[in-house]
């Protein structure tokens, strides 16, 4: 066996050779960095690499504004003690006293600019119950703002600011039925205050419909950080297009954890288009009820899977009944898309314009079927006759009307066969209201007399009484209570 040694001058040769290669390697990354660097650019293809978000941020960032509403509220002095856990073991809460002050209160939230002459779109909770409105460009300019449509049901309201004849940076809205789990996107608004600020992330999920803060649930999820302050943002894919409007967050401490929810931008538009059109949100009516099919209910009709909507009552000549639909059939699709639940035949209706028709898809005794529905508002029959409750009875300071499907569908109630007199509203420290009679309540029957129309109610409600006896419909439960007059 021969062992070769290489000499102490041969070490060095080698040495100075593999320093040398290093360097030069070294050399070449750093000056590809540097040129990669100076050549920002956006991908070309999903699968390219990103380098920075910066060039979709310079052109979408300007058309996102901060929103800043102010309100006047009412408060009472409160005792020293209001927070001494002895006293309020004997007297509660009741510790306010003297005469209500008025506060101004005010709060932020962000916005964002869909047209070019000022119109703002922004969450309905962050103007709510607001008298004045400012909106901060990303220039620092400050506007006075105008109410053009404020829509609960959505959690969605437009604004407008006067700049003359200057033209504002906008985003321009992009189909969300076209975005994909797994899409980047970027959130642009004013977390906390702090300023404008844009995070990363990309589509968590869609069709969330069980979020709970509007009526119209079918929310698109993201991993990007979303705070308080951040609601009325933009959430932008990579082509800066207004994908949805940020509006809420999954926490366990006020914080987020990367968990937020958007809604999609064709919600947003139909809302946007209806404040053109006037300011007043106008939805076709299904004129149907609907349950969920979940797994039992899947199993006992024979169905190959869950999801859809399940016919639980039509409305007498409404759309639905016209369109040959009838209680037992399963909705599971409209217009081509997949619904797998109530909420997502209500979005889709709700995103759809008056006028025309709608392709429905559904299952009648395991057999597939289609029909065509008319895409029509819900009729105000009867009139509502909408009337405040006055004198010395339990329900003063409510609002009554006539329930129809016009009314039904303002108040967010799901019922299609229902008559008789809803409640429209209840005012605040009215015996309506520490009877805790709430919007949406339906008043079955007062004093021995059946409540058929608002008139009725006037009428028993006008002669005063020793003791009230009345029963209320709330959702699927009716409740019976007494009350001394």
């Amino acid at each position: 066996m021969v062992v070769e040694m290489l000499s102490e001058s041969s070490w060095a040769g080698v040495f100075s050779m593999a320093l040398a290669a290093i360097v030069l390697t070294a050399a070449l990354a750093f000056l590809s960095f540097g040129a990669a660097a100076q050549e920002r650019h956006l991908p070309g293809s999903r699968a390219e690499v990103q380098l920075s978000y910066a060039p979709v941020v310079k052109r979408v960032a300007p058309a996102v504004v901060n929103v800043y509403t102010k309100r006047v509220v009412q408060e009472q002095a409160r005792s020293p003690f209001a927070n001494d856990p002895f006293f309020q073991q004997f007297f509660g809460n009741r510790f306010s006293f003297g005469v209500p002050r008025e506060r101004v209160q005010q709060s932020l939230g962000s916005g964002v600019i869909v047209d070019p002459s000022g119109l703002i779109v922004t969450n309905h909770h962050v103007i709510k119950g607001g008298q004045q409105f400012t909106v901060a460009l990303s220039d620092r300019r400050e506007f006075d703002a105008q109410l053009v449509l404020a829509d609960e049901r959505t959690d969605l309201a437009v604004l407008k600011i006067d700049t003359g004849r200057q033209q504002l940076p906008h985003l321009v809205f992009k189909d969300s039925d076209t975005i994909e789990v797994g899409d980047l996107v970027l959130a642009i608004g004013n977390p906390f205050g702090v300023g404008q600020t844009v995070t990363s992330g990309i589509v968590s999920a869609l069709a969330r419909t069980h979020v709970g803060v509007s009526d119209y649930q079918f929310f698109i999820q993201t991993d990007a950080a979303i705070n308080p302050g951040n609601s009325g943002g933009a959430l932008v894919t990579m082509d800066g297009g207004l994908v949805g409007i940020n509006s809420a967050i999954y926490s366990q401490t006020g914080g987020s954890i990367g968990i937020g929810f958007a809604i999609p931008s064709n919600m947003v538009e139909s809302v946007v288009a209806s404040a053109r059109d006037g300011g007043h949100v106008k939805r076709p009516w299904f004129g149907a009820q609907l349950q969920a099919v979940d797994s039992d209910l899947a199993q006992s009709l024979g169905l190959d899977r869950p999801g859809g909507g399940i016919v639980r009552d039509v409305h007498p000549g409404g759309p639905a009944d016209k369109a040959g639909l009838r209680v037992g059939d399963v909705i599971r699709s409209i217009d081509g898309f997949d619904v797998d639940d109530p909420q997502a035949v209500r979005y889709r209706f709700a995103t759809k314009g008056l006028g025309g028709q709608v392709r429905i898809g559904y299952l009648r005794d395991g057999r597939a079927r289609e029909a065509q529905v008319a895409l029509i508002a819900p009729p105000e029959e009867p009139a509502a006759e909408e009337t405040e409750i006055t004198g010395r009875n339990p329900f003063a300071g409510a609002t009554a009307a006539n329930l129809s499907p016009a009314v039904a569908d303002r108040l967010g109630l799901d019922t299609m066969s229902a008559r008789g007199v809803v409640v429209t509203n209840v005012g605040v420290g009215t015996p309506a209201g520490r009877m805790q009679l709430q919007r949406g309540d339906i008043v079955v029957e007062v004093a021995g007399t059946r409540i058929a129309t608002v008139r009725d109610l006037v009428r028993v409600t006008a002669t005063p009484r020793a003791q009230w006896d009345f029963s209320i419909k709330r959702g699927e439960r009716t409740f019976q209570a007494t009350v001394g007059g």
